[in-house]
């Protein structure tokens, strides 16, 4: 039987809980949603929160623009964060590895075939690829949304079944329900355009992803027919409660 292939971002504010520190009790929850899932699903993780990690245990003393000291604090961190998943996953029987990409590697085919070959090597042999940007030599993901479009060009690229973009809100709001404040999910996304005038703007406090990430993301794997889930990590259970349709969330068909 084929597995159905899931590629899961995660951003930082998701997992830290939205305070400082890391989670290890949701990376925790997402080891065991994925052991559960794991002989009818394969999963491939795009993880923010190298620097939020960094953050934890290091102050950086720099005249450098910002930008560099925030590549330096990636430097430190995704060691410590590839630990903290591996550790865990170990617990739940999971094996996993760590994949660096850059922007610039969907740009050039080779580069795009290799991605692909030694991916699927890795999800064949049962380890989940935890992919991050390859933040000390680029500034994308610094500048342009907490690894949103990351994950939009991977699970594109690696043909994925399923996007889950795991954020701090329950999938899309309408925007007439924010104003109000009393915001109500859009379940179900046929017209992509109409979604558009739907979103309003906001960044998240630890990423530098906001909805307007998320809808760039989004079209992205549309082009590719990749179906998007937005739906709300911060909860425990949220990929198995979003498959069985129990919480409310944004599906983009």
């Amino acid at each position: 039987m084929k597995k159905k292939r899931i590629l899961l971002k995660v951003g930082s504010n998701t997992l830290t809980k939205e305070t400082n520190n890391i989670s290890r009790g949701k990376i925790e929850d997402i080891a065991n949603q994925m052991a559960q899932l794991q002989d009818t699903c394969e999963f491939i993780i795009v993880s923010s929160g190298a620097i939020a990690v960094a953050k934890q245990f290091v102050k950086l003393e720099s005249k450098q623009k910002d930008v560099f000291v925030k590549q330096a604090l990636a430097s430190i961190g995704q060691p410590h964060l590839i630990r903290i998943y591996q550790e865990i996953f170990r617990e739940y029987g999971l094996l996993t590895s760590q994949c660096l990409l850059s922007y610039s590697d969907f740009e050039k085919q080779e580069s795009k075939t290799n991605i692909v070959n030694t991916i699927n090597v890795l999800v064949n042999n049962n380890y989940i690829p935890i992919i991050n940007e390859n933040d000390t030599v680029a500034t994308d993901e610094i500048k342009f949304g907490d690894n949103d479009k990351l994950g939009a060009l991977t699970a594109s690229l690696l043909n994925a079944d399923l996007f889950i973009i795991a954020t701090n809100t329950n999938g899309i709001y309408t925007k007439e329900s924010i104003e109000n404040g009393t915001p109500k999910t859009i379940e179900l996304v046929e017209d992509f355009d109409q979604l558009k005038n739907q979103v309003v703007n906001s960044k998240s406090t630890h990423g530098t992803g906001g909805m307007q990430s998320k809808i760039d993301a989004i079209s992205v794997a549309k082009k590719s027919n990749v179906e998007t889930w937005i739906v709300n990590g911060l909860e425990d259970n949220f990929i198995t409660n979003a498959i069985e349709n129990k919480i409310p969330f944004t599906k983009i068909m």
